[in-house]
């Protein structure tokens, strides 16, 4: 069937036919700090400090200093949302993927008369350009390093292969013409295109896209291995949509952008120069992280230069609050398809179902749904386990968990810890393991035992009924009623 949904602004018409899925307001808002502080009581969840909970997207009309633009948050801070604008049911998301990644539909260029991002121009040779004016990126809190683009679709070509990526990278806007941006070592592949220009003392040219459909979102955030070098996540952008994603060409360097997103920055990352990421706010701290606390500044980042500056009439900024459900739907549903893939692949029809949980923010916990169907299955649940670390490395804490349990219902998890786990028998541990730099547990100083930042222990929790004891655990059995029957009574 479909719903026509293949931009950012088909999106938000989209999720206004949907009641209490979009909230838009008139007032007045400051894009420091305020309107992160607004959204986190609105619907920001994830692993924001509470008060906070699962809400609509929010549409802001009126932004100070930014007359022309509004700003749009949590577009993808929900799963239920991400499954309307998928088509598809929340539960099946990750399988959605999977095939997606299995199924590549490579992107086209148009020309650029076409290209809705190309509607106004701005020139860095300008004398009154600033990117800082043009883009209304916000700052999630009062100690942020400054404004930040958190979802900017990264495009860059490999100076050696011509292969192109897409990512998202956390990029703060340092000056009218300079960005810095943070390439984690050894997680993704525009990082590895940059040291690869930067050893030949080249630039690297690079296309930011802001405000596109929520399909390049997700799959922009797939990991090797699912997505080994040389793979561009577009084409599992494509086959979601069943239709390529549309590229053009970049005005002033030679590559390629999203043809209808909201904005587009054209510049190059600069060979041998680096910035304080915190140069200009000196606070220590970048901007809140997906595992809730605040990323440290980083003394030393690479710099992007703008050429150029293209949007659409009335551009929309979409933005995100770092630590929010948005962060989970888009890191955690291409984790989900990439441990189902591994899995299937080593044990067909075993692996019913896996949520990478809210607490974990998409990337640290998965909960694997296993289903024994023979005596020679027990045992191979952990097996399972240690697979979901190899297809996902900074996964940290697997729960495995019987088909009867609800993978999607945390409360139903730890049900299953409570009755059908002992400790001291059902957790398998693999320490020293590298993991992510960003859990402030993975360091040295929390245990000297740690050899590195970003090294941990990882963990299985297996939460399932030995085979030869099922009926020793069969839950309550409650009636299958009529649901037609009982259907006004069960909107309530």
């Amino acid at each position: 069937m479909g719903n026509q949904v293949d931009s950012l602004r088909s999106a938000l018409e989209f999720l206004k036919t949907m009641p209490g899925q979009l909230l838009e307001t008139d007032v007045e808002v400051e894009p420091m700090a305020e309107l992160s502080g607004v959204y986190r009581h609105v619907g920001a969840g994830g692993t924001v400090m509470r008060p906070t909970k699962e809400g609509p997207a929010m549409v802001f009309n009126n932004v100070k200093g930014h007359p022309d633009a509004r700003v749009a948050i949590g577009v993808l801070a929900s799963r239920k949302r991400v499954g309307a604008l998928l088509d598809c049911d929340p539960q099946k998301l990750g399988f959605l993927l999977k095939d997606s990644v299995s199924n590549p539909l490579p992107p086209v260029v148009i020309p650029n008369e076409q290209a809705k991002c190309q509607e106004i121009v701005h020139l860095a040779t300008d004398p009154d350009f600033d990117v800082r004016k043009l883009v209304p990126a916000p700052t999630n809190t009062e100690e942020d390093a400054g404004p930040y683009i958190t979802l900017g679709m990264c495009y860059a070509t490999s100076p050696e292969t011509g292969t192109s990526d897409v990512t998202i990278h956390r990029m703060c806007l340092q000056s009218k013409d300079e960005i810095s941006i943070f390439f984690q070592p050894g997680a993704r592949h525009i990082g590895h295109f940059y040291e690869l220009a930067e050893a030949r003392n080249e630039p690297l040219p690079i296309s930011i896209s802001i405000g596109v459909d929520p399909a390049i979102e997700i799959a922009a955030c797939f990991e090797p291995p699912t997505t080994p070098l040389g793979y561009d996540e577009l084409q599992a952008a494509g086959a979601i949509r069943k239709k390529p994603v549309e590229l053009v060409k970049c005005l002033t360097i030679n590559e390629r952008a999203i043809a209808n997103a909201e904005y587009v920055i054209e510049g190059e990352v600069l060979p041998g120069r680096r910035i304080q990421e915190d140069i200009q706010s000196g606070t220590g701290k970048a901007m809140p992280e997906f595992p809730g606390y605040c990323g440290p500044a980083n003394p030393a980042l690479p710099i992007i230069k703008v050429k150029a500056v293209t949007t659409r009439r009335n551009p929309i900024m979409q933005t995100c609050i770092g630590p929010s459900e948005e962060h989970v739907s888009m890191a955690g549903i291409p984790t989900e398809a990439s441990i189902l893939a591994m899995v299937e692949k080593a044990m067909p029809g075993r692996l019913k179902n896996v949520y990478c949980a809210s607490s974990g923010g998409g990337k640290y916990i998965a909960v694997m749904q296993f289903k024994k169907t023979m005596p020679s299955d027990e045992g191979r649940q952990r097996q399972a386990g240690l697979l979901a670390f190899s297809a996902f490395a900074e996964l940290k804490h697997v729960f495995l968990v019987d088909e009867d349990v609800d993978p999607f219902d945390i409360k139903d998890v730890l049900w299953a810890m409570t009755t059908r786990f002992q400790a001291d028998k059902d957790i398998i541990m693999i320490p020293g393991v590298q993991c992510h730099p960003l859990d402030p547990s993975n360091n040295p100083e929390y245990t000297p035992d740690i050899r590195a930042v970003g090294v941990a222990c990882k963990a299985i929790f297996d939460c399932t009924v030995p085979y030869d004891q099922k009926e020793r655990f069969e839950r309550a059995k409650f009636m299958d009623i009529d649901m037609e029957k009982w259907a006004d009574e069960m909107k309530i």
